[in-house]
């Protein structure tokens, strides 16, 4: 027990755990002693060996949401082996690759929840998120900067045999979060113009998937110095840049999409003036609109989320038929804090992962 007879996270669960965690605003992350719930009958225990690190991971340890609770064990891009499961589970057996993304649970209820009943868990009310919030035990959740976690069958997601563990991770986060969009509105058919905003972690894989999909992609970006990577390794067609009037005016009218994946405020109107009539800009920025979007031609402006359980194992299938990973630079687990610092001022291409397994030492 703690002060005041509070329950020590280390004394919570019964099953020993251990990772790095923020204890405040400052978001430095250490070394921390918890516990994980035993493994339940649709549970499986999988050991966590990479997990990438996410852009929202930065904004939470940081309480930049006002949501904070520490002590915090971020993370929500894992891929490991399985070490246990419960006795009802069906899909997974000890030895298996698997991976945990975003959510671990919603309500399930198909009768009273219209996201539940159409495979849209990722819009439940009740989503329950894999770090900084409470799981329906009354226990806090902690993410993937850990050794192990425990997982309702249903949220766990099976990692073709092709694809490498390490550059799979950031594909649960960054990777659904462009392909659900790309496919919900049907910006997926072969010789759409598509336009990519901001070319980070979603950026880069928005251009991936926009490629496979058979599409014309054009990265549209402020910095110039992104082009020749854009081009000559990501395979993009075209490169815009935002700040450059002539070049935005000669692209009037000529895309099909845009994936928006800027996080920061920004102009939309803009990009609205490049779609074609019944064109669609798609937001997936958490904060992205900076002025008012006047009314004019008939043109759709979208929002998306991760994507659900079925989107996400349907996009670890496609990555596996088409090559695709995340650009990735692989870190040991005490660089943590300086792979924030560098992930702040955008030095990365295009997504830190964490060798978790080879690299968190037991305090």
């Amino acid at each position: 027990m703690g002060v005041d007879g509070m329950v020590l996270p280390e004394e919570e669960h019964p099953v020993k755990a251990f990772g790095w965690a923020a204890r405040d605003p400052s978001g430095i992350l250490s070394p921390f002693n918890f516990s994980r719930r035993e493994t339940g009958e649709e549970d499986v225990k999988v050991k966590v060996l990479y997990c990438g690190i996410c852009h929202s991971d930065l904004h939470n340890i940081k309480d930049e949401r006002g949501t904070a609770k520490y002590p915090m064990v971020p993370g929500h891009e894992m891929t490991g082996e399985v070490i246990e499961v419960g006795s009802k589970v069906r899909n997974f057996k000890v030895g298996d690759k698997a991976a945990v993304g975003v959510i671990i649970g919603s309500c399930g209820s198909p009768d009273s929840c219209h996201y539940c009943a159409k495979d849209l868990e990722n819009y439940c009310s009740k989503r329950m998120l894999t770090y900084n919030s409470m799981y329906y035990d009354g226990a806090w959740n902690y993410g993937g900067y850990s050794d192990i976690i425990v997982v309702n069958e249903h949220f766990v997601y099976q990692i073709p045999a092709n694809l490498p563990l390490d550059a799979t991770a950031p594909l649960l986060c960054a990777g659904i979060t462009t392909y659900s969009p790309l496919r919900y509105f049907e910006l997926d058919k072969p010789g759409l113009s598509i336009g990519v905003v901001g070319l980070g972690g979603l950026g880069h894989m928005a251009v991936k998937f926009a490629k496979a999909f058979g599409a014309k992609v054009t990265v549209i970006s402020r910095s110039l110095s992104k082009k020749k990577e854009a081009i000559e390794r990501l395979g993009a067609d075209l490169f815009i840049i935002s700040s450059d009037a002539d070049q935005m005016k000669a692209a009037v009218d000529t895309f099909d999409g845009i994936i928006d994946t800027v996080s920061a405020l920004h102009p939309v109107m803009p990009l609205i003036n490049l779609l074609k009539p019944d064109g669609k800009l798609v937001l997936l920025g958490s904060k992205t609109i900076e002025s008012p979007v006047a009314i004019g031609e008939r043109k759709v402006v979208g929002t998306s989320v991760i994507g659900s359980v079925k989107e996400t194992q349907e996009m670890l299938d496609f990555c596996a038929k088409h090559d695709i990973i995340s650009d990735i630079e692989l870190v040991p687990m005490d660089y943590v804090n300086t792979a924030m610092e560098r992930l702040e001022k955008g030095d990365v291409q295009y997504r830190f992962v964490i060798d978790v397994g080879n690299s968190l030492k037991t305090a």
